[in-house]
Formats: C-alpha cells, sequence, structure tokens
C-alpha cells in the first residue's frame, strides 16, 4: 500500500496551557492516524509568559516526532471544532499541525546574522550553514524575529545557493519589546535570529502571494534613481508624474491614493503584457518636493518598470480571489496534502472588518485542506522568482507530492 503525506491541524482556545496543548495534541494525532515527521506550533501571545513551558509539555506528549517548531503571534490560524479554518485574533489560542512526510529528509535550524556570510562569499558558504546540498532542492519554512537585521540578506542567501527554491514564512509576532517574542526548534526557546526547516524529497511546496493591491495607471520606466529613490520616470519628475495620475483618477480612487499608495516594482523585465504577480509591492516612504523625487521601500535602479498601486478590503479580496483561481486552473486535477498561512497583522479584521476572511476564501477553493498559520509582523514568500519580504500580505504555502 502506497505510503502518501498527510497534514493534520487542531486548534485550542482554552486559557489554560496544559489544558490547550493536550487538546490539540489529541485532535491532531487522532486526525493524522499516523506517525507524525514534523509538527508546526503557532502560539498566541495571550501566552507570551508561558512560552518557555510549551516545548517541555509537547514533547512529553509527542516524544516521537523528531522535528518541532514554530513561533509566537498576534493572532493563530487554524482547523476549529467544526474542521474549519478559522482566524483567532486577540483571543489565547494554540494551533498545531503535524504532518507525516515519507520520502521528505527534514533539516532544522536555528540561525543568527552574525553567522551569514559576506556579501562576497559564495554560494558555499550558505551551503556550508545549513548543511543542506542543492542537488536535494530544499523548501525552505523560515519563522524569523522582527526585531533583527539581516532578514533580507538571509533571503538573498538561500535564493543564491539554492537556485529554484521556494522559501515561505513570517515573522514573530505579538510584542513590541525584543527579547519577548518567541521562536522554538525542537527543545529550545530562542529570542532572536531564525527558526526553520529545510525540506528535500518527495515534497513540493506551491504558495500564492497575496500582495492586496491593484494598479493604476501605466507602467513607467525609471530613467534615473540612486538606491531606493526614485529620480526620474520616463525622464520626468516622479512627483510630477504621481500628480498627473492622481489627477485623472475617480473620487474615490483619490481619497484612496492619500493613504494606501503603493509602488509595484516588476519583476520580470521581458514581459510585455503584465498581470497580477508580476509587481512586487513596495511602501511609498515619502517625496521631495524640491526636485519631485520619491523614496521607496526598496532599491530601485534605471531600466526598471514601476506602476503605482492602490490597496483596500476590496482590491484585497479581489486580488486574492484571482491568485486563487489562476492556481487552481493551472493545477486542475491537484490533492494538497495540507497549507500553511502567513498573514499580515494588518489584514484579517483590521482590513475587512470581518473574521476569517482570507483563510475561508482559501478553504473555498480548496475545502478540506488541513491549514495552520498566524498573523506575521512581515510575511515571506516568492515574487518572480526570487523570495521578498513582505507587508500587508497573505502568503499561502500549499504542500503536496510530487
Amino acid at each position: 500500500m502506497a505510503d502518501f503525506m498527510q497534514w493534520a491541524n487542531a486548534v485550542s482556545t482554552r486559557a489554560s496551557l496544559e489544558a490547550a496543548v493536550a487538546e490539540v495534541v489529541e485532535k491532531a494525532s487522532t486526525l493524522l492516524q499516523l506517525p507524525a515527521d514534523l509538527g508546526l506550533i503557532f502560539i498566541s501571545a495571550a501566552f507570551t509568559s508561558e512560552y518557555p513551558r510549551l516545548l517541555p509539555l509537547l514533547q512529553e506528549k509527542l516524544p516521537d516526532v523528531e522535528v518541532l517548531i514554530g513561533c509566537g503571534g498576534g493572532g493563530i490560524i487554524g482547523m476549529n471544532q467544526q474542521g474549519s479554518v478559522q482566524e483567532f485574533e486577540g483571543i489565547p489560542a494554540l494551533s498545531l499541525t503535524l504532518a507525516h512526510l515519507p520520502g521528505v529528509a527534514i533539516k532544522p535550524f536555528h540561525v543568527v546574522a552574525e553567522q551569514f556570510p559576506d556579501p562576497d562569499s559564495p554560494p558555499t558558504a550558505w551551503v556550508d550553514l545549513f548543511g543542506v546540498s542543492p542537488a536535494e532542492q530544499p523548501q525552505f519554512i523560515l519563522l524569523s524575529d522582527p526585531f533583527a537585521s539581516g532578514v533580507s540578506d538571509l533571503l538573498q542567501g538561500i535564493d543564491y545557493a539554492y537556485p529554484g527554491s521556494i522559501t515561505v514564512g513570517g515573522l514573530a509576532s505579538g510584542s513590541q519589546v525584543p527579547g519577548r517574542i518567541g521562536l522554538l526548534c525542537n527543545e529550545t526557546l530562542y529570542r532572536s535570529g531564525t527558526v526553520g526547516v529545510a525540506l528535500s524529497g518527495n515534497i513540493i511546496l506551491d504558495t500564492i502571494v497575496a500582495q492586496g493591491c491593484r494598479p493604476i495607471g501605466e507602467p513607467y520606466r525609471v530613467s534615473a534613481s540612486e538606491r531606493n529613490i526614485l529620480l526620474a520616470l520616463e525622464e520626468q519628475p516622479p512627483l510630477e508624474v504621481l500628480r498627473d495620475l492622481i489627477s485623472s483618477l475617480n473620487d474615490s480612487d483619490r481619497q484612496l491614493a492619500e493613504h494606501s499608495l503603493f509602488i509595484g516594482v516588476v519583476r520580470d523585465e521581458f514581459k510585455q503584457s503584465l498581470e497580477q504577480g508580476d509587481f512586487l509591492i513596495r511602501n511609498l516612504l515619502g517625496v521631495d518636493p524640491k526636485v519631485g523625487a520619491i523614496a521607496v521601500a526598496d532599491l530601485v535602479r534605471p531600466g526598471q518598470r514601476i506602476q503605482f498601486h492602490l490597496r483596500d478590503a476590496e482590491t484585497s479580496a479581489d486580488d486574492l480571489e484571482w491568485l486563487l483561481q489562476r492556481y487552481i486552473q493551472t493545477h486542475p486535477d491537484l490533492s494538497p496534502a495540507g497549507a500553511l498561512m502567513f498573514s499580515c497583522l494588518g489584514r484579517g479584521e483590521m482590513l475587512y472588518g470581518k473574521p476569517n476572511f482570507d483563510s475561508q476564501l482559501f478553504s473555498s477553493y480548496m475545502p478540506n485542506v488541513s491549514m495552520g498559520g498566524f498573523f506575521c509582523n512581515g510575511e515571506i514568500g516568492p515574487v518572480g522568482g526570487s523570495t521578498f519580504l513582505h507587508g500587508y500580505t497573505s502568503v499561502f504555502a500549499i504542500c503536496r507530492q510530487p
């Protein structure tokens, strides 16, 4: 009989940590009914003072699970009592995903910025850091400290050393104080750095990265820039271009542009017909009226194309639905084993005015897929073949066998 990959998730909203651990372990183990190779734990900030007690409790009840990773979050995502995915914001919650992964090698790790190779190092320096060969084509799940520097360097290093790999994850959340966040890896609670796993072998991670924006106007080519400063678009001052664009918008979009204006950087310079998913969305940091320059929250270089974008609840919903439809159309016979969701703290009820929007929209397209996750201080996922740290985004990792 073939041995297939299986995932099972359970959530508890018990106020007692012991009771919550007992509940999720019993539910997830009963649903899985197979040996668990990997456990993923997301725990709400309501339990911050009890983070040190979590791993010993889990290991006592899950002694045969070799790898456990997780983190704290300002909101938790998982399967409720009725078997539907639910987002738990602002209340005590514990989410446990157990995965049976036949034919998959699992390499856990904890790394800090001080260990990262310098920019001139060869890719083998990154391979040595993780101890996984690029020939194994690993897929990465990362959970990082939101206060630490170097997360973008880490993502670039993984892309450099492991071309074609998929990397997903998020920044832990739930505390505004450095040293109070929780990163969990096997028997250890870390307060900084990045924990994660490299998954190699009989596994594929597909991704949906919903940045929640829609383009306005037309794409412009950057004709002059300095680091993250746009100095000229199509040989014109960027601020002048933006003012002309805003004046052409309807009243509602003009109002939206006052507080929800973003810049999309085109990732594929050779693609002529652009659509959603072709842009890396970045914040507009400010303007310099004297020279007409615009500051962007990323490096921009001459020759790149950019397009201004707007974001609101309706746009965000339409964006995710379009991406889900495209994924289903391109994977018509897909049967996912499970999924993970890494969503921005600025989404959820804060964006939509009602709970469970992103998770339930996902489930409407992929019903009966067990999913866990959390609300992040920053989301990790690929756009245009490279991995980035995002904001206001929902990143879905869909796990399946080849």
